[in-house]
């Protein structure tokens, strides 16, 4: 389901003329530096593509998968790492200079195997000139080489000096790539052709052996999303590696060239969330609100250059629910594909397919679970980053768990209940940092919120502000501490909270007693009468329900503290028309 929701997204883009999405045979890569010759093959300049230390991506011809110790035999066609364009080693050892000698060999012979009637296009003919009159030295003499060389692994390829497209752009050779399956993979083309039906496709055709390396952050380069390995227990029925599970050259070509292209650095339709990497795309591009253009902010932070992207992203997917005007696309399906690096192979972490229109409302429900009241000057809506920092150490994505952000996730597109790990965090850190944000406590509203509605509890629902009539033990004693709090700040103390937050959400009964004491001390210091009797009626109020004060809070009772606590004390900000 996968490869084939893959094959179709290669489709859709290579059916739009303004994608640039690379045809079969090619692949988007990055390239740093360009070496310019002439007609003649001399040297003419090393260019420097990046800005920002990041080189301009260029549809190559497709490089092939390479691995142990033969692999220097395998290079690239017309564009490759150093070692194989310039024979330059990547240390000054014996071993590394002969390994760079024979890469170059191979790099030159690749290109001289062409047939005739390639080889005579100029560019490819400068080429070979470039080399015959070993011109590799002056590159490495270039004011610039000294920190192309400095990169490890950095790719390089040619232009003519008269051109403005690469020498692998030219129309002989990119028809030349495109009518051939050379270019598949050097070892399958020497070998007879196996034929089978592909699994994607359904038609009779060449299979592959082995897949397009499709690497993600993490990983290693030569990982794969489908790797067989050989002579394991995978073989079966005397067949070895893919051939057990057939998929044909176009096919193969098509889903890996969609999957490295929403994997490409520059794709809006990738985001990074501590070690999952997701891609996410639609069947077709959506008619009216685009899901797939805003999917990312509607997860991710906005960027810093657009603040409000975000946002806006969110705002736009209310408004289309509301308006209506998401349903022209009903039969449109989503795919959501996480993924995570496991030694040489990809894993899946989750995938996910379902109509638009479903994920809409299920995203606009993940909104409207963790609505809560807030200050003036915070953001309208949290994005899932935002939320997965709020329960790590020093706020950091990287202390985030590495399976908590893929739970979130889906628990977000299905309409599941939030993992139990989020709470659990969540209040890890509280406890910790004696600290309710905004963040924290609309985590623990919608955890509460979200379990009570799909498990049908007939619980009373948390509000997204202070709940008068709430009698929930916890609530009413994080309410009481807040009131508490208040008192002692504006009596001119202000250290409750430091001292007493940890001790009053987990055994009330040990220090509320001292806490109602010091609370009398406090209040006798405040000079505005009134303000002293409002404090008394409100702590009346919230006393009325409880009964005791119990010695020990359960992990729930003591969210729920957090949440009166929060309420309580956001209720103090609101302007004073409000709390009349």
């Amino acid at each position: 389901m996968i490869l084939q929701a893959l094959y179709e997204y290669y489709q859709r883009k290579a059916a739009d003329p303004e994608s640039d999405i690379a045809t079969e045979g090619f692949e988007k890569k990055e390239i740093k530096y360009i070496i310019k010759i002439r007609e003649d093959g001399s040297f003419n300049d090393l260019i420097d593509t990046r800005e920002n230390k990041i080189g301009h991506f260029y549809i190559l011809p497709k490089s092939v998968g390479r691995s142990g110790s033969n692999s220097w035999q395998t290079a690239f066609l017309l564009w490759d790492h150093y070692g194989y364009v310039l024979a330059f080693p990547r240390d000054d050892t014996i071993k590394a200079i002969d390994m760079a000698k024979k890469q170059n060999e191979a790099f030159i012979n690749r290109i001289r195997n062409l047939p005739g009637e390639v080889r005579v296009d100029k560019g490819i003919n400068a080429i070979l000139n470039f080399y015959n009159k070993n011109q590799q030295e002056k590159v490495i003499k270039h004011p610039l080489w000294k920190e192309c060389s400095s990169i490890p692994g950095c790719n390089l390829t040619f232009q003519l000096e008269s051109d403005q497209c690469l020498v692998s752009e030219r129309e002989l050779l990119a028809n030349f790539i495109s009518n051939s399956i050379s270019q598949t993979n050097q070892e399958e083309a020497n070998k007879p052709p196996i034929e089978g039906y592909c699994l994607i496709t359904g038609k009779k055709g060449v299979i592959k052996r082995t897949h397009t390396a499709t690497p993600i952050p993490g990983s290693k380069s030569n990982a794969k999303i489908l790797a067989f390995q050989k002579n394991s227990g995978y073989d079966s029925y005397g067949k070895e590696q893919a051939y057990n599970a057939p998929v044909s050259l176009q096919a193969e070509a098509a889903y890996s060239t969609a999957l490295k292209t929403l994997l490409d650095k520059n794709s809006q339709n990738k985001l990074l969330i501590n070690d999952i990497t997701t891609v996410f795309w639609a069947e077709k591009k959506p008619a009216m609100y685009d899901l797939e253009e805003n999917f990312k902010w509607l997860i991710d932070d906005s960027p810093k250059d657009d603040p409000d992207k975000g946002a806006r992203a969110v705002k736009g997917l209310f408004d289309s629910v509301l308006s209506g005007k998401r349903t022209i696309d009903e039969g449109n399906r989503f795919y959501v594909l996480g993924l995570s690096p496991n030694s040489a192979r990809i894993s899946v972490r989750f995938w996910k397919v379902g109509k638009v229109s479903d994920f809409e409302d299920n995203i606009k429900q993940h909104f409207n679970d963790f609505e809560i009241v807030r200050g003036p000057q915070e953001p309208d809506y949290l994005p899932l980053s935002k939320i997965l920092r709020a329960t790590a150490l020093e706020y950091k994505i990287d202390n985030v768990p590495p399976n908590l952000a893929g739970k979130v996730i889906e628990s977000m597109l299905d309409g599941t209940p939030y993992p139990d790990s989020l709470l659990n965090l969540d209040m890890n850190r509280i406890r910790a940092e004696r600290v309710v944000t905004r963040t924290r406590a609309a985590i623990l509203k919608a955890y509460f919120n979200r379990y009570n509605r799909f498990y049908n509890k007939n619980e009373k629902e948390v509000l997204m502000s202070l709940d008068k009539v709430k009698n929930d033990i916890g609530y009413r004693l994080g309410r009481l501490f807040a009131v508490i709090e208040k008192i002692d700040e504006e009596g001119g103390a202000g250290t409750v909270r430091e001292r007493f937050y940890g001790a009053a959400s987990t055994s009330p009964g040990t220090v509320f007693s001292r806490l109602l004491t010091l609370k009398n001390h406090h209040l006798a210091k405040l000079d505005n009468v009134g303000r002293r009797v409002n404090f008394e009626k409100e702590i009346c109020e919230i006393c009325d329900e409880i009964q005791d004060f119990p010695s020990h809070l359960i992990m729930k009772e003591q969210a729920q503290f957090a949440i009166g606590y929060y309420h309580q004390r956001q209720d103090y900000f609101k302007p004073k028309s409000d709390n009349k």
